[in-house]
């Protein structure tokens, strides 16, 4: 088993929403609830979810961008949301980020060398002649050159935006990179060479990634091992293989089934949803996702299933199977 890098431990981020009406209360928005989960050193651990199930704020929480409101995330088994600003400073040079928007992740005030050098500035590492040196190797090393460095954000395409914010991710030699949605404001060839760009980084720099992302098949092709989120809670979770060849939750099954065909002559089903999507603000009592279950049953809107193992480490948390 190879060392776990992340632990991430019931997990909790509330939101307090002002009232329109005047003395009335702010309500609590429960964008991630009790969620908890590990990733391994040299892994990509892939979130899965729709718009609104909290995944990106997961992420963040994990990062510290956002304060998480209760819950534990262990990097290499030291507390994070212990360490103070100059200690998480310090932390941020073995865990780096890229955004979904690569031009709005870049200032365009400043040349693209600026960008990926500034990161060695702030931490003071190398002299002026050392940094652009290790510039030059980052292009390099994401398919760009030199010369690309004078140039500014405007001036690029957009799979050539996300591999400048790349580059600035290795900058400081991270041991982890949270990915998210980094790929989906691309077109699909782009992606396509962004994701293939991130797979030969990984095995190159012994990289670690926790990707999120909507796009069903770009997840399948990239993780080992897969955690599908609805409305703040991970439903299921465990290999790629595993969760796609076998998927237990409904919601899983609902999700995998509106993947567009390889085949003209599949004849797989699409599963209809009905019903209504709760609200973060009001989360019912049971399973958050029996308003629109085909398979849900009374018990399912009294019971919250927690996640059990099904069979090597693939985790299901469904009344069906609790």
């Amino acid at each position: 088993m190879p060392n776990s890098l992340i632990k991430v431990e019931n997990l909790s981020k509330v939101f307090k929403i002002k009232s329109s009406k005047l003395f009335e209360p702010p309500k609590s928005l429960k964008a991630v609830n009790d969620v908890s989960f590990e990733i391994y050193e040299g892994e990509t651990f892939g979130i899965i979810g729709e718009s609104g199930s909290g995944k990106s704020t997961l992420g963040k929480a994990v990062l510290r961008l956002i304060e998480p409101t209760s819950g534990k995330v262990l990097y290499k088994d030291k507390s994070l949301l212990d360490f103070s600003p100059s200690e998480m400073k310090a932390i941020r040079k073995e865990i780096q980020v890229v955004f979904q928007d690569p031009y709005s992740s870049l200032d365009p005030r400043k040349t693209v060398g600026y960008l990926v050098e500034e990161p060695l500035a702030i931490h003071g590492i190398g002299n002026d002649e050392e940094r652009k040196k290790r510039v030059k190797e980052l292009f390099e090393l994401v398919g760009l050159n030199e010369a690309h460095a004078i140039r500014y954000p405007h001036e690029f395409s957009g799979g050539q935006r996300q591999r400048i914010c790349i580059a600035r991710a290795l900058a400081l030699n991270p041991t982890i990179i949270v990915a998210d949605e980094p790929v989906s404001a691309l077109d699909v060839s782009v992606q396509a060479q962004v994701i293939n760009l991130l797979k030969d980084l990984q095995k190159k720099l012994n990289l670690t990634y926790l990707f999120i992302s909507h796009d069903l098949s770009v997840v399948k092709y990239i993780s080992n091992r897969i955690a599908i989120m609805y409305l703040g809670r991970i439903v299921e979770i465990g290999d790629s293989k595993s969760i796609y060849d076998n998927p237990l939750h409904p919601y899983t099954q609902t999700l995998f089934s509106a993947i567009p065909a390889e085949s003209p002559f599949d004849q797989s089903e699409r599963i209809a949803l009905s019903g209504e999507i709760p609200s973060p603000i009001n989360l019912p009592k049971g399973c958050a996702f029996a308003s629109r279950c085909p398979k849900a049953t009374e018990a399912c809107k009294e019971v919250l299933p927690e996640l059990k193992e099904i069979e090597n480490g693939h985790k299901v948390a469904c009344i069906l199977f609790n």
